[in-house]
């Protein structure tokens, strides 16, 4: 991204909290790999950002590397400015390197291992972000996390839509992400390790008692943010480009139009932003208030858009009755839970 793309890019956002009222504004440099940059670069984009959006808005940072390239003068800038780092990684050696791969076609898992004991070295918290691994041991994979250092981690379920599923539960069953995440959770419940953060129980848990989801992977609530490529284009949810290319397009650009925008220039991300309608075949199931249909990409077809339950919806339904098991709450008390905390002034609700 050029300077002036990003000097573009932070005045649109001092616009869009003047328009909104927003106080607070997260920015996420991720990618490709956003390291790429530079240290020093992205100390100054760090520091703009701050100076041009004073009075305006509490700016905070958050970077999403596959931590190959960090050293120590990378730590010295994502400490000075506070950033918040997750690190992509899949595994052990032979479980991420199939996948994550340099242009040569090497794996990665050596260069991120160093990155990732690098930073635990430092004293600078990290969360590791892992795309469930399908077939393959999930404690042993969860130990290896552990065992690294990191003390909060993501566990996401792998990008398919109804078109492209298929092949994926003839392999592997019918709820090969539960069977992942279950052994995980009980060793997280049971043995010890909740003070480490997984984001997707901790969420979980939050809604069953009542609370609202503040991740994007459940509750189908209204997406808070929009993508920004490196020539200035506007985009949405950028995992909408594993349902079809180009999805992500609004046609506006940072050079010439406000966020608020998007909204008039695309009808779906309009919708998005606002939160789409629950999944038909939703409409009666228990958890429609919490898993509320999954996440957005993986409930599209060709044939029905969004309006599909998500293609982990066993595993899903699974994994809440799992989890409603251990904590005792039913769906019933979790629907009298939230209509308690409605009810309540809006000062108390957080």
């Amino acid at each position: 991204m050029s300077d002036d793309t990003f000097d573009a890019t932070i005045e649109r956002i001092r616009r869009h909290c003047l328009l909104s009222g927003q106080e607070t504004v997260t920015i996420l440099f991720h990618g490709g790999e956003p390291t790429l940059i530079g240290s020093s670069r992205l100390a100054k984009m760090c520091t703009k950002a701050r100076e041009h959006l004073a009075g305006v808005a509490a700016v905070s940072f958050s970077i999403q590397t596959n931590g190959t390239r960090l050293d120590e003068d990378w730590f010295a800038v994502l400490l000075e400015h506070d950033v918040q780092i997750g690190v992509s990684l899949d595994g052990p050696k032979e479980i991420n390197d199939v996948a994550r791969v340099d242009r040569r076609g090497r794996g990665s898992y050596d260069a991120a291992a160093r990155g990732v004991t690098l930073l635990a070295d430092a004293g600078l918290p990290f969360a590791i972000l892992s795309v469930v691994q399908l077939g393959e041991d999930p404690l042993c994979i969860h130990h290896h996390f552990l065992q690294l250092g990191c003390r909060s981690i993501c566990y996401l379920l792998p990008s398919y839509t109804h078109d492209t599923i298929g092949p994926v539960r003839e392999k592997f069953g019918p709820t090969p992400c539960a069977d992942f995440l279950i052994p995980i959770f009980d060793h997280w419940w049971s043995e010890s390790t909740i003070d480490v953060t997984i984001r997707e129980f901790w969420e979980m848990g939050r809604m069953i008692m009542g609370g609202a989801s503040q991740v994007d992977s459940f509750g189908n609530s209204p997406l808070h943010f929009a993508f920004v490529e490196t020539d200035g284009s506007m985009h949405g949810l950028d995992k909408l480009r594993s349902c079809e290319d180009g999805m992500t397009n609004t046609t506006l650009s940072v050079q010439d139009a406000d966020f608020r925008d998007i909204a008039t220039a695309s009808s779906l991300h309009a919708a998005i932003m606002d939160g789409l309608p629950l999944p038909t075949g939703c409409r009666a199931c228990p958890e429609r208030h919490t898993c509320a249909g999954g996440y957005l990409p993986q409930r599209y077809s060709q044939a029905r858009g969004f309006d599909n339950p998500s293609v982990w919806c066993a595993d899903l339904l699974a994994l809440f009755a799992h989890v409603r098991t251990r904590m005792g709450v039913s769906p019933e008390e979790t629907m009298a839970r939230r209509a308690s905390l409605r009810s309540r002034p809006s000062s108390l609700v957080r």
